[in-house]
């Protein structure tokens, strides 16, 4: 009796220790690849590529502004775990990446940005026509879907540098997200469809010049190199306004709306809310293509 369990038990040993390989493999297949990312639009791209097989963190959550940001203590013990950091280069980005770096040396820095020409930031009061854009560059890439085209395969090269044993589900979903970005681009042309090139809109921060250009529209900046205008060039763009009319003025949550209201009740518009950073990034964009639209009757 004493013998049969011995064996018993051996036997079950071996089949246990036979297991573990497998164990490990299954362990493997779900464990996800830990990423992080800037803002809100950009996990959006990257779970439409990584889908399950990524969790994805955001630096900047929805209501903070990029321009500003910084990283809480806890974000900063976080980003220790993750794999690859997807930077697309926000203010914050300037001061934090070289720190991110130095918490977790290991970690993949992607610039998502990477093949994109940018625009400099726009300047387009009286004041600023001379051409001066100081050097800034228009950060606001993700708003214009055939840019986000280039973003989605920089992210797909580096998920699979990172995890090519699942190269082949990335690429399946890479796929999938190239046909749902041709679609949305086809909608958003549709809603300006028969609208003449070139027609103005105006905004607090100029964070729509990418989709201005990709949909033949141009966007008038409120604020001046990030500050709010001073009364004689309020009163340059109430003025300006009235001579385009404009009847809506623009306005992202994360910034003030005062100037934007002065101005819309001096044009005896409305101020209308277009949230760039968004985490519902499709559906966000094709709302507010049909507020843009609504502005430009």
């Amino acid at each position: 009796m004493k013998w049969k369990m011995k064996s018993l038990v051996r036997a079950l040993s071996t089949l246990f220790l036979l297991g573990l390989p497998f164990l490990a493999q299954a362990a493997a297949r779900v464990e996800p690849l830990r990423v992080t990312v800037s803002i809100p639009p950009q996990r959006y791209f990257v779970q439409q590529i990584g889908g399950g097989l990524v969790e994805v963190s955001v630096m900047a959550a929805p209501g903070a502004n990029p321009h500003v940001f910084e990283p809480r203590p806890q974000q900063m013990v976080a980003l220790s775990k993750s794999r690859i950091y997807f930077a697309i280069g926000v203010t914050f980005e300037r001061a934090w990446l070289k720190k991110f770096a130095g918490v977790n040396p290991e970690m993949m820095i992607v610039p998502t940005d990477e093949g994109i020409e940018k625009l400099p930031m726009a300047q387009d009061h009286p004041e600023s026509e001379k051409g001066h854009d100081h050097g800034n560059k228009d950060p606001h890439v993700w708003l214009s879907p055939p840019l986000v085209m280039i973003q989605a395969r920089n992210v797909l090269d580096a998920l699979v540098r990172m995890d090519p044993s699942r190269r082949t589900r990335y690429e399946e979903n890479y796929r999938v997200f190239m046909r749902d970005l041709v679609d949305l681009d086809l909608k958003i042309r549709a809603v300006f469809s028969g609208k003449e090139r070139g027609l103005k809109f105006m905004v607090y921060h100029p964070s729509w010049g990418y989709f201005a250009k990709s949909y033949g529209l141009k966007q008038i900046p409120i604020e001046m190199e990030g500050k709010e205008p001073r009364p004689r060039q309020l009163e340059e763009l109430i003025q300006r306004g009235r001579k385009e009319g404009v009847k809506v003025v623009f306005v992202q949550p994360q910034f003030s709306s005062k100037s934007a209201n002065t101005i819309a009740q001096a044009l005896k518009g409305q101020v209308m809310y277009a949230d760039p950073l968004a985490s519902n990034w499709a559906e966000n964009l094709l709302e507010v293509a049909e507020k843009f639209r609504e502005a430009l009757r």
